[in-house]
């Protein structure tokens, strides 16, 4: 599959296609690949226009893109190889597409499903000093995975929104389902009401967790969920915390970030969220600052154990060597 350079705007100046910027936002181990996989074709450009913060409309011609990596190349600026099948990386600030690759792809998401379950639960607007139980309902029957929070765990509703979002707790997120109004089927239903309301095409709900494969999104549509996610304070700071102890039955428990990029000096992150499924490969989505500007990073389906890492930190360093190629304009 090739990677497919969006760099702009020089990507759109060498298409004679106008940018308009929108408002700025404010800011398990690996299991082997399925034989029966199978992959999309690249997805083409997209242009970007104002409408909301991330709003993208339209495709690019075959001869375009082809153009606009020839410019690359001739600029000089450096390629950029990632292993991720899925990817995504854009300006949160200006909504331009930095690098996409198969970014229309609609695969399955595992946890970051996550994100949509904070925003659902936290809309909702309930009392976060609330006590919340876990129960024989919480149990994951889909993949069996095992939990600390064992049935009967009392913790409030502000910690397992903590422990959902840092440690990718799943038995937290159902419970935070069943505590919704309704419960959890009018929980769901409201997560994909707010997917069509940000505008989400490519993504579906089944279930609060990411455990099942139902859960589907595309690169592209991710970015808009994650610029959504990165306006609620709460989703920044539980998502970037690199532990957190809560008592389970009267014994201290300690919960790590399974984002190890959040402890290194070399990453500023303002959001982020891991997912790991059979079905979906290892993914990661964070917003983070590169080269002073917001970014936002979509990996999905990688199969490595680092490989999602090592994809983020290619970027990080692609995007820096761009800016220390191009030449300063002195005035």
């Amino acid at each position: 599959m090739k990677s497919m350079l969006r760099i702009l705007p020089a990507l759109f100046v060498a298409a004679g296609i106008a940018l308009v910027a929108p408002d700025p936002a404010q800011a398990a181990a690996p299991k082997k690949k399925p034989a029966a996989a199978k992959k999309a074709k690249p997805s083409p450009a997209r242009v970007v226009r104002k409408k909301s913060n991330i709003h993208l409309v339209g495709t690019r011609a075959a001869a375009a893109a082809t153009t606009a990596a020839a410019t690359a190349a001739t600029a000089g600026e450096p390629p950029l190889h990632l292993k991720s099948s899925a990817v995504a990386v854009f300006d949160q600030s200006t909504g331009d597409v930095l690098y996409e690759k198969n970014a229309d792809a609609v695969v399955p998401i595992a946890s970051i499903t996550k994100l949509m379950t904070a925003m659902v639960a936290l809309d909702a607007h309930p009392s976060l000093t609330e006590e919340l139980s876990i129960g024989m309902e919480d149990v994951d029957t889909v993949k069996g995975t095992r939990s600390r929070l064992k049935v009967g765990t009392r913790l409030t509703r502000e910690e397992m929104l903590r422990l959902a979002l840092m440690s990718s707790e799943n038995r937290a997120a159902s419970a935070l389902s069943r505590h919704y109004p309704g419960g959890r089927p009018a929980f769901v239903a409201a997560m994909n009401a707010k997917a069509q309301q940000l505008g989400l095409s490519d993504t579906r709900f089944a279930d609060p967790t990411g455990l099942t494969p139902d859960n589907v999104s595309s690169a592209r549509d991710l970015v808009r969920m994650v610029d959504a996610a990165h306006h609620y304070p709460l989703i920044r700071e539980f998502s970037t915390s690199e532990g957190y102890e809560v008592a389970v039955k009267g014994r201290p428990q300690s919960f790590h970030n399974t984002n190890a990029l959040v402890k290194s000096d070399s990453w500023s992150i303002g959001l982020s969220k891991t997912g790991y499924i059979s079905e979906a490969g290892k993914c990661l989505v964070m917003q983070a600052w590169l080269n002073d500007k917001p970014t936002i990073i979509v990996l999905l389906d990688s199969w490595g154990k680092l490989t999602r890492i090592g994809d983020a930190n290619r970027i990080k360093r692609w995007i820096e060597s761009l800016a220390s190629s191009r030449p300063s304009i002195k005035s």
